[in-house]
C-alpha cells in the first residue's frame, strides 16, 4: 500500500476502534489478565484474493506495539478454503478486542479484490480493461479503490477533482457538449483529462471533435457501441458503462472498447469469509 493509502487506513482504524471499543472492552478486560499473551491465526473459509493484509496488522499493533506478525501469503495472492492467510501472536487482550475491527476491514477488502479477479479474469485475453467507478463506501474510497488494483482490475478518477467528468446535467447547462468542453478545457491543466458521457452516436461524434480524451458509451447495446468505436477510430479512449453484468462482459470487450466500468466491484461487494482462531 502507498503512503496516501496508508494514511487513509489509520484514519479509519482510529474511527472504528473509537467505534467498538471507546474506553475499553470491559468483558476482555475484566477477565483476561493483562500480561497474558496467546498466539492466533486467520484462515480462508471460502475461495477468494487477499488484500489488505496491513490494514488487519495496523489494527492489533495499535492495541499491542509488541505484535509478531507472520503473513503466509501476500495481498494479490489467492487462496483456498482452509489456507493459513497469517500467523501471529501479541496481548491476549489485544487478539480478543481487535479481532471484529481487523476483520471488518480484511474481509471487505479481501470481497472487493475477489469480486474484481472475477470480472478482470473474465477478459483476461483481451485488451479491454475493468474499471471501478465512485460507487464506494464513504470514506472508504482508498480502500476501496487498493482492493480493486489488488484483485488485477483498474481505478478510474479517484474523485471529483482528478478528472472531469462531463454528464447530461453540465451538458444541458453549458449548452451541449462542445461549449462544456471548451469552457472547462480553458479553466484547468493540461494534464487533467476530459470525459465525456454520450448515449447516441451523434453525441460520440461531438464529443470527438470537441477533443474529449475519453468517451463514455453509456448504456448503448453492443451493435452501437461497435458503430462508435469505428467513429473514435483511436482518436479518444472509449469507456462502456451501465448494465455490465459479468456475462456481457466479453461481448462488449469484442466491440473494441478501452475500458468497461462496473460499479459492482464496490457497491455490491460480498465480504470474503474469513475466520480468526486461537493457536
Amino acid at each position: 500500500m502507498n503512503k496516501t493509502e496508508l494514511k487513509a487506513a489509520k484514519i479509519l482504524i482510529d474511527l472504528a476502534m473509537e467505534e467498538d471499543v471507546s474506553t475499553g472492552d470491559i468483558t476482555t478486560n475484566n477477565v483476561i489478565p493483562a500480561e497474558t499473551r496467546r498466539k492466533a491465526y486467520m484462515v480462508a473459509k471460502a475461495n477468494g484474493v487477499i488484500a489488505g493484509l496491513e490494514v488487519a496488522e495496523m489494527v492489533f499493533r495499535q492495541l499491542d506495539d509488541s505484535l509478531n506478525w507472520e503473513p503466509k501469503v501476500k495481498d494479490g495472492d489467492t487462496v483456498k478454503k482452509g489456507d493459513i492467510i497469517v500467523r501471529f501472536d501479541a496481548s491476549y487482550r489485544a487478539l480478543l478486542t481487535g479481532e471484529r475491527t481487523a476483520l471488518n476491514f480484511f474481509q471487505r477488502m479481501c470481497g472487493i479484490a475477489s469480486m474484481s479477479a472475477i470480472y478482470a479474469d473474465a477478459v483476461k485475453d483481451c485488451k479491454t480493461v475493468i474499471l471501478d467507478t465512485r460507487k464506494t463506501l464513504p470514506g472508504f474510497r482508498m480502500l476501496d479503490k487498493y482492493s480493486v488494483k489488488t484483485g488485477g482490475a483498474g481505478n478510474h478518477r479517484i474523485g471529483l477533482y482528478d478528472m472531469a467528468m462531463i454528464k447530461d446535467n453540465h451538458i444541458e447547462v453549458a449548452g451541449g457538449i462542445t461549449p462544456a468542453v471548451e469552457q472547462i478545457r480553458a479553466k484547468i491543466p493540461s494534464d487533467i483529462k476530459i470525459e465525456v458521457e454520450t448515449t447516441t452516436l451523434g453525441q460520440v461524434q461531438e464529443a470527438l471533435d470537441a477533443g474529449a480524451d475519453i468517451i463514455m458509451l453509456d448504456n448503448m447495446d453492443n451493435a452501437t457501441m461497435t458503430q462508435a468505436v469505428e467513429m473514435i477510430n483511436g482518436k479518444a479512449k472509449v469507456e462502456a458503462s451501465g448494465n455490465m453484468t459479468l456475462e456481457r462482459l466479453r461481448e462488449v470487450a469484442a466491440t473494441g472498447v478501452d475500458y468497461i466500468s462496473i460499479g459492482a466491484l464496490t457497491h455490491s461487494v460480498n465480504a470474503m469469509d474469513i475466520s480468526q482462531r486461537l493457536e
